[in-house]
Parts: structure tokens; sequence; C-alpha cells
């Protein structure tokens, strides 16, 4: 195997803080700097990088919060979305991911040494392609964020940068490597086993979860270079060892406090709101009624199947794609995809034991908008809405729905705030879906595109406890408000819109409308709204909530899917200037981010460096500039 040294050059490092978790697990309490060599083992640097990649909150509420979940459009906020990087939050992550693989690093190089010296202990040899294999996702997300990025770390230099084809290409042969050199007859001690959060160091576990990473990245080369990506993802899923069963998922448990393993949605203060994006995934998909769902205080908000809601045309914008514009509802869906009623709360249910109440605001059921000289009162109560992003001018300061967001529309639920549940990383149902997409390339899996993307559903299902509404959700052929349903064989188009009832919000006279659906111009020129790869990838985003926001992002770069509505642009978006007034009906990825520019502390610590990873990018180093994997155009 290959020996990889131990120190990040500066180039990455920037900083670096001493291991400041590896000595915080139960009783250990050696400090790996300050050790002897007798003292320094693999698993200590194993614990720390693991421990330590959780994110504590100050990182998690820059990278996962405020870009990744911003990027995924897994909640509403502007941010990243409207192309503002900030390069504090990107000098955090970049300092703190230099420390996660540091450490993954020094393990490795520990465990290499004790190898060659003749000292290592049986089980080294599983902990080693083990922390390659944990070192690999490491490396991965680092390259998805940036682009190019180091894969072989010289002491005492700075590292070479390598484009993204080739990190990919790094990282495959590190997962095939590792897997293929752990011994799965080797007993792991118990006083060693506690080091490793995720699986014990169960040499089973990490060689499924090394498989399904590996299918991950295979096909997020789809796109771009199938021909590797069949090859990678054939080679992976033929092992049959891949994450399927719940105990297989990759799992690390949080805890309240301020430290790495404090929840990453934990901080009071990020609404975490529900997105636009995911609401028009959610209302009516899947057909299950609201009534079914929630409790019976709830049953006399609920709204008639085809209304759509109030219209107040002077305070709420219009100037984008996204086809619920316009239009606040005074009530709850007809029909809801049982999730988003699990994973948000409704506003002024305070019974509901995930309603967040974070200040005396989030119990406020009235708000108001400002019409010219007259007040118009809105109850919020039991009511469910979502904002585009961007900048709604005149009538986003009219709109005090839109500004005071805690409490008047649907946010996060408690559940994942109060640092009382598990990080996901990787879990059982991201598994079928990318099956389910391989399957529908005509890839050998093992299985049919079909029973997998209904095996994906019924796992996530199991996981929200909506287990009981699965087989109806799976055979439904209703319309979410982007034209998709859920039902396999359900291929027929929605048309181009549909006929839905409305009220004047200022004289209260009912009428209807025709409510288009929208064209997503990235997938196929906006031909399909409710093909096959349409309804894996509508159900692998709202699978993957709240936890793998980066994947959502990751996908979408990657095909231009799920649908992403266009911020509002009633003022031109600085760092959006492709988006303007006469195109915003259309899609393009210069109005998505597509990744983060590198930081200025990289660029001020090594020039050269800098400007060997540039180079290597592609394109200059700017938030619109895609990535190898990515579309380009």
């Amino acid at each position: 195997m290959k020996n990889f040294k131990s120190k990040i050059g500066i180039t990455i490092a920037l900083g670096v803080s001493a291991f400041t978790s590896c000595s915080k697990f139960e009783e250990m309490n050696v400090d790996p700097i300050k050790a002897n060599d007798s003292q320094v083992k693999i698993e200590y640097f194993f614990n720390s990088s693991l421990t330590g990649a959780q994110q504590d909150p100050n990182i998690a509420e820059r990278i996962f919060i405020l870009d990744w979940k911003t990027a995924g459009r897994q909640h509403m906020t502007n941010g990243l979305t409207v192309g503002t990087v900030n390069d504090d939050y990107s000098k955090e992550y970049f300092r703190y991911s230099a420390e996660w693989i540091k450490n993954a690093t020094k393990g490795i190089e520990i465990a290499t040494k004790e190898i060659n010296d003749g000292t290592a202990k049986e089980y080294t040899y599983n902990l080693l392609q083990i922390t390659r294999i944990w070192r690999a996702y490491l490396i991965s997300e680092l390259t998805d964020n940036f682009g190019p990025v180091p894969i072989v770390y010289a002491d005492g230099v700075n590292p070479d940068y390598k484009s993204v084809k080739d990190v990919y290409y790094f990282l495959f042969e590190e997962l095939k490597d590792a897997t293929s050199k752990i011994k799965v007859d080797t007993k792991i001690p118990e006083e060693v086993e506690k080091f490793d959060r995720a699986y014990k160091f169960k040499a089973d576990n990490w060689i499924k979860y090394a498989n399904s990473m590996r299918m991950r990245l295979a096909m997020r080369l789809s796109e771009i270079d199938a021909a590797k990506a069949k090859s990678e993802f054939e080679a992976a899923a033929a092992t049959n060892k891949y994450i399927v069963d719940v105990t297989d998922n990759f799992t690390v448990a949080e805890k309240d406090g301020w430290d790495p393993l404090t929840g990453v949605m934990s901080r009071g203060w990020n609404s975490q709101a529900l997105s636009a994006t995911l609401n028009n995934l959610y209302l009516g998909l899947g057909g299950i009624k609201t009534e079914l769902q929630v409790a019976d205080s709830l049953k006399s908000a609920i709204k008639e199947e085809d209304y759509i809601g109030k219209r107040y045309s002077n305070q709420f914008t219009t100037m984008t794609n996204d086809p619920s514009a316009g239009y606040w509802l005074d009530g709850l869906p007809n029909k809801i995809d049982p999730r988003a009623l699990k994973a948000f709360f409704v506003p002024g249910e305070f019974l509901n034991r995930n309603y967040f109440n974070y200040s005396t605001d989030s119990r406020k059921n009235v708000d108001t908008l400002v019409n010219g000289t007259t007040k118009i009162p809105v109850n919020t109560k039991f009511t469910w809405n979502a904002f585009t992003t961007g900048d709604w001018g005149a009538k986003g300061t009219s709109n005090r729905l839109r500004t005071t967001l805690v409490g008047k529309v649907p946010a996060i639920g408690q559940q994942f705030r109060k640092s009382t549940s598990s990080r996901i990383f990787f879990a059982n149902w991201e598994s079928y879906f990318l099956l389910a997409e391989a399957s529908l390339k005509g890839w050998s899996t093992g299985t049919t595109a079909q029973a997998a993307y209904e095996n994906g559903i019924r796992l996530n299902f199991e996981y929200w406890e909506v287990g009981k509404f699965a087989s109806d959700y799976i055979s439904s052929t209703n319309f979410n408000r982007v034209g998709t349903s859920v039902s396999f064989t359900h291929i027929t188009e929605p048309g181009d819109s549909h006929t839905m009832k409305y009220i004047d919000g200022y004289t209260n006279t009912a009428g209807s409308t025709n409510v288009k659906y929208p064209v997503n111009n990235l997938y196929k020129n906006g031909t399909v709204r409710n093909d096959l790869l349409t309804k894996i990838i509508t159900q692998k985003y709202i699978a993957n909530l709240p936890w793998l926001p980066l994947e959502a992002w990751n996908d979408h770069r990657r095909l231009g899917l799920p649908f992403f509505e266009n911020p509002a642009i009633e003022n031109a978006l600085p760092n959006l200037p492709d988006l303007n007034s006469g195109n915003y009906m259309t899609n393009s990825i210069k109005f998505y981010p597509q990744r983060l520019p590198y930081p200025s502390s990289f660029r001020d610590a090594s020039s050269d460096k800098y400007q060997e990873a540039v180079s290597l990018l592609g394109g200059s180093d700017k938030v619109l500039t895609p990535l190898w994997w990515a579309k380009q155009q």
C-alpha cells in the first residue's frame, strides 16, 4: 500500500490548532501531541478526526447551515443562494478540514510505521484501512466544495494540488485498495472499539460504507466520465456489500454542549424555514390527505385541493419562476408528502412536541402587510407557506411575514435542534436511490430501477415513522407543484398549467388562475417534468433532508434536478449578474452557486499553490465556476 506521510503543509493547514478532541473520549486522557511513541496510536487520531468532522457549532453554522443547507435549498435564506460567498466561513472550513485530514493522515503514518517496524497489533492493519476509507470521505467533501485539492501530503512541504478528476480517481483507488486489505475475522478489543463512534471498527460495516461511498462518487461522474462511472459503480455493487439495512447506516450520535458532537442544526437563531424548493416538491406529492396526518385541532384549517391561497400582488414578488409565487396559503394544504409534517412544524401548533420556541415571536400568530397607508393583519396560525429567496424590493419591505420568519412559516423541527439525534453521513435509502439511477442507465446492479426506487422510499418512510402511508404514496399519480408524481409507472406529463382557485387578499373576491408548471431548462431542455430520473432524484432529495445538504447541492449541480426556482429579481442581484428581469422564467447554471471560492487565507499564505489550484479548476476562482463533474452550461 501507499505510504502517506503525516504533515499537511501550510497551504492547507492555515493555522491548524492542536488536537482537542482525541483525549476527551471516556477515560482516555492521552494527548497525542505530548505523548511518547508507545502512547500514540492510530485509534486516537482516527477518533480525533471522526469526532472533529461532526462539526462544532462554530463551523456547523457556517458550512453546514449557511453554505450547504442554503445551496441545497433545504431552507429559506439568501447568502450562497444568491451567489454571495462569505470568505470568513470558507477560511474556517478550510482550516477545520485541514485538521480532520491531518489527524487521519497522522494515524495512517503511525500505523504504517508500526507495521514496517514489526510492532503493530493484529488489529492495527484493519484500523489503517478504515482510516484510509474515512480520509477518502473527508477529501471528497473538500473537493466537492472547492475543486482541486491535494491527495498526497508531504512532510514539511506544501502539497501539490490535483484536478478534481485526479482526486476522484485517487479516491476510487483508495477505497478499492483499503477494502481489499481489511481482514473481516480480526477481533477488535473493547478498549479500542470505543474510539470509533460510528461502527466500533467493525470490518463488515466499514466495507459496506466504502462500497456505498464508491457508488456515490461514481454516480457523481456519470454525466462527464460515463465509462469510469459505470465501471466503478458496477464493481462496488457486485460486491453485494453496501449499506442496505438500517443497522449499516453511517451515523454519529450528537449530544448537547459546545464541542464537535453538538448538533449541527442546534443554533436557535438559524430559523431554517421551509424553502420554496421543498414546498413545491412536497405539495400534493403522494396524494396523502393532510387530514390523515394532523391532530384534530388542525383539521378545520385544511383547504380544498385546488385552492392556492390569497393573492397579495403588492407584497409578494412574482419575478421568479416559483410556481407558488404571489400567494399566501391561509390554511393547510389538502394533500402533502407525509415527511413534510414530520420535518417541519406548523406555525401555531404549540402542542406539537417538535414545535420550536426560540423567542416570544415564535408564538405570535398575527403579522401585517403594509399596503400604502393601510396595515393588513394576516393570521399565521395553522398556515403553510414558503418564500423564494432573492431581492423582493419594495414588496419585501411591505411584507413583515417574510422578514420575521420564526413562528410565521414552517421551520425545521425541535428534534433536530436539541442535539439528541444522530447525524447521518450515509443511509440505506441513498444506496437504493443510487441503484435506481444506475439501473435506469442500464448498468448492472442486481436489481431493477423500480424495485430500488420503491425500496428507497419505504426505508425513508420508516425513518420518519410514516410507514403506514408508504404503499398508497408509492402508487400515487398526484402531481406536486412542479409536475412530478411518485408512481414509477406513471410517466404522463402534467401539461403546462393547471387551474386553481384563489382569493384576492385586498377585496376578498374569489377568482381562478392558471398556475404554470415550471420549465426546468437545466434538465432535457425543460421538455419533461415527470420522467423516471426526475422521480428518483426528487425522492432522493426529500429523503436526504436534513442530514445531507451537500449531496442535495451535488445532485443539482450534476443534473439540474430537482427543480430549483430562481431567486426573486425585483432588484438586480449583484452576484448573479446573468439573472435579470428578462430571463427569470428560465434556468441557467449561472443562476445557482457552483462551488466555494478558495479562502483568501490560502491565497495569501501560498500564492504559487493557489495559482496551481486555480489553473486546475478550468475557470476563474469564482462561485459560478462549475466543477469538472457538474453541468457546464
